[in-house]
Order: C-alpha cells, then sequence, then structure tokens
C-alpha cells in the first residue's frame, strides 16, 4: 500500500498530556469528516478544523511507496539516538490518519524504534500496536474508538456530552479550547468547565503561542 502525506517534519509536540516531547509529525493527507477545501467547510461534518491536510504539497509531502518508506524518512528527520530507554516518538495525523494507518506501517515505524501516537477524530476503529491514541470527538458524528490514553475534547461544542464521554475508557480527559474568532470566550468556558469538573484538565496549543508547525 502506498500512503499520501501532507507533510512530515521535527518538531515539539504542542498540546495534550505529550505537550512539549520533541516529535516528528507525520501528517496524512485526507479526512471523512471535511474535504478539507474552504467551499465546502459550511456542509462539513466537522466546521472548525484549523488544519491544511490538502494534498500532498508540504514539506516532505508526497505520496509515499510504502511503509518502509515512511518510516525511513521519518528516523532520517529524527536524527540519530532516543531519550531515556531509546524510543524515537511519532505523531500520526491528519486529517483523519485512521484512514491509511495500517499494520505494515506500524510495524515499520516500530522497526525504526518509534513509540507511536495516533491523533483521531474516533469515528475509524485504531488498530493494534499504537503506543498511545488520542481521541477528539466532533459533535454530530459517531465515535467508536471509545478506548485509549487521551481523550481531548475541543470546546465548546453543541451536541457533545462530556458527562457520558466520563464514561469512555481513557486515562486522561483533556478539554482545549476552540480555536476561532471567539477563543477568548472559549478560553473562559474551558477554564470554568475544568473547574466544575474535576476529572477534567485543561489543555491548550502551546505550538502556535511558540510559532512551531
Amino acid at each position: 500500500m502506498s500512503y499520501a502525506v501532507k507533510e512530515m517534519f521535527l518538531t515539539l509536540q504542542g498540546e495534550g498530556v505529550q505537550a512539549g516531547r520533541r516529535a516528528v509529525f507525520v501528517r496524512f493527507a485526507g479526512c471523512n469528516l471535511w474535504s478539507g477545501r474552504e467551499e465546502d467547510r459550511a456542509d462539513a461534518a466537522c466546521t472548525f478544523c484549523d488544519t491544511d491536510f490538502v494534498g500532498m504539497d508540504g514539506t516532505l509531502g508526497g505520496r509515499y511507496r510504502d511503509a518502509a518508506s515512511v518510516a525511513g524518512q521519518a528516523a532520517d528527520l529524527w536524527g540519530e539516538g532516543g531519550p531515556t530507554g531509546g524510543k524515537r516518538f511519532v505523531v500520526l495525523t491528519g486529517g483523519e490518519p485512521l484512514l491509511q494507518v495500517d499494520d505494515p506501517l506500524i510495524a515499520a515505524l516500530k522497526g525504526e524504534g518509534f513509540e507511536i501516537a495516533v491523533e483521531t477524530n474516533g469515528t475509524i476503529a485504531a488498530p493494534a500496536g499504537l503506543d498511545w491514541i488520542c481521541v477528539s470527538p466532533k459533535a454530530g458524528n459517531a465515535v467508536v474508538q471509545r478506548s485509549g490514553d487521551e481523550l481531548k475534547m475541543v470546546w465548546p461544542q453543541s451536541g457533545l456530552d462530556p458527562a457520558a464521554m466520563e464514561g469512555w475508557a481513557f486515562d486522561h480527559h483533556l478539554v482545549q479550547p476552540l480555536d476561532g474568532p471567539d477563543r477568548d470566550a472559549a478560553s473562559d468556558a474551558c477554564i470554568a468547565f475544568v473547574l466544575a469538573r474535576p476529572r477534567w484538565r485543561l489543555s491548550v496549543q502551546t505550538h502556535k503561542m511558540l510559532g512551531l508547525r
């Protein structure tokens, strides 16, 4: 199988529990909730996405012929060595990465010494072998991946039921302000949310503050 990659780059994870960690990001092209084109946004199943995942024209983007090619490029970006324990760290994101992430890719990344994280909308079941599963539900779309390491709820979103999500099998429950023209109000809403619900903690997009991708 070949893989459509929008871009691949070395950076720091900017949000969630793993914030601040050195990581290779592999952003896959395509999503099952929105075409990525502005003319389609108003009618999309998710209308607030802030990521460009259309095409394969980003840094190191392209059609990778096989899993070994993706894993090899990720290893080149990481360079030599790793943190204590020898693990490199890769984040598979999108768009919706689980449209493309499969057993051969997981095996190839493991073979290069990577700990593998995925950031998904949860509408597709995650394959075995992933080390860190972050699910960010989008209102109005059925979530089938109701277990993992990190549930990251973008807030406010009309139609989401936080109380129901508290029953899902995640180690961490996070709420993150919806980016956009009302970001300050969204931040205030998230702070109030966490103060009222001690099970949850606040996530902020530090990469945007620092000018990172």
